[in-house]
């Protein structure tokens, strides 16, 4: 009995984990605050990694800022239904609207959907996959390269759990991308999609995006989820506890971090000289609003940048005039442009136009 109350008694005194820990089975694994871009955990985050059919939010991204309209009709050609894996079974010679084809896209996860979006937007598989690739230089993805539209295995198609990370971002600013993946089920285009992921049934708040997976790249998942004004984002590569990592990346996510407004848009931060008004300092505002999510014990450092040398008159509202910046231990956390408050004309150029003929005229 003894031995066993000294057992109990060192475990008892044992150092606790530290508070917020968190790991996954993945190989990879990002969880990301969507509204700042603040990476809250990673593990492996830009090793290069096939990444399956997540490939399909680049896909419906770069479909949908395409400008394609969601009610035309593609006709579907012998390319598009020999498309290898997953299906939405598509017919030659049928004829399926846009939106159609992306609920079979991101619910169903049609490859044959993929190549039927891809002919229909590029004109060939080809210049599709390029557009592709320039849409994710645009994100910053520089560790990813597409090599099709609806991630079957190839030798130049990989991406990284935080590249995919800046892709959700993307495709949940995307009104129509962020609707479409977050819906459980749709019938349309004479069929019935039920969404592969899981989540949204399971997890509280969750609100896509897109599950994945091949036999070389195992289970891969984006998810994103929205409690209260905050949105996080969850990337796992190659991960075969996927739906229970994900819950808990993200329980980690709203229960360690908490979003601290730090200027509303039009807030008025401080005020310039100018040379050449008659105002002796002109107001400058927040040009946007800025959240950033912290942890307890953590400050943000605030700067207020701003130009070398007096700025010379004419100016306009809204026109930038510095930068608002905020840094955690060093690093900048947040950041947005600072704007004058309203048009300050040029005296100087209203006394040269200024005449004592026009006080006496008439």
């Amino acid at each position: 009995m003894k031995r066993i109350v000294s057992i109990l008694l060192i475990f008892l005194l044992l150092p606790k984990p530290a508070a917020g820990a968190i790991s996954t089975g993945a190989s990879s694994a990002v969880l990301m605050d969507a509204d700042s871009g603040r990476v809250l955990y990673a593990h492996n985050p830009h090793d290069k990694r096939l990444i399956a059919s997540i490939t399909k939010l680049m896909t419906a991204l770069v479909v949908l800022e395409s400008g394609a309209d969601l009610r035309e009709l593609v006709k579907i050609d012998g390319e598009s239904v020999r498309a290898e894996g997953s299906s939405i079974y598509l017919r030659p010679g049928e004829e399926i609207t846009v939106e159609g084809l992306l609920y079979g896209l991101l619910l169903h996860s049609g490859n044959d959907a993929a190549l039927a979006l891809a002919l229909h937007c590029g004109g060939t598989v080809e210049h599709f996959v390029a557009q592709m690739n320039q849409k994710a230089q645009e994100l910053g993805m520089r560790d990813s390269c597409f090599a099709n539209p609806n991630g079957l295995n190839a030798e130049n198609h990989y991406s990284t759990a935080y590249d995919m990370a800046l892709l959700a971002r993307a495709c949940l600013e995307n009104p129509i991308l962020a609707e479409i993946a977050s819906t459980k089920s749709i019938s349309t285009a004479g069929r019935v999609f039920t969404n592969h992921n899981k989540l949204l049934w399971r997890y509280e708040g969750c609100v896509g995006l897109k599950t994945g997976y091949t036999e070389k790249a195992g289970r891969t998942l984006v998810s994103a989820a929205r409690r209260d004004e905050t949105t996080l984002i969850a990337v796992t590569l190659n991960d075969p506890d996927d739906w229970k990592d994900h819950a808990a990346l993200l329980d980690y996510g709203f229960e360690t971090y908490t979003r601290q407004e730090l200027v509303r848009a039009g807030e008025e931060i401080t005020s310039l000289p100018l040379a050449g008004s008659l105002l002796p300092r002109v107001k400058l505002l927040a040009g946007e609003g800025a959240c950033y999510p912290l942890r307890a014990g953590e400050n943000l450092r605030r700067e207020v940048v701003l130009p070398s040398c007096v700025p010379q008159a004419p100016v306009r509202a809204g026109q930038p005039a510095g930068e608002l910046v905020w840094r955690l231990n060093g690093e900048i956390a947040a950041r947005v442009p600072l704007v004058y408050a309203g048009d300050v004309a040029d005296c100087r150029y209203q006394a040269k136009e200024f005449s004592w003929k026009n006080v006496f005229k008439n």
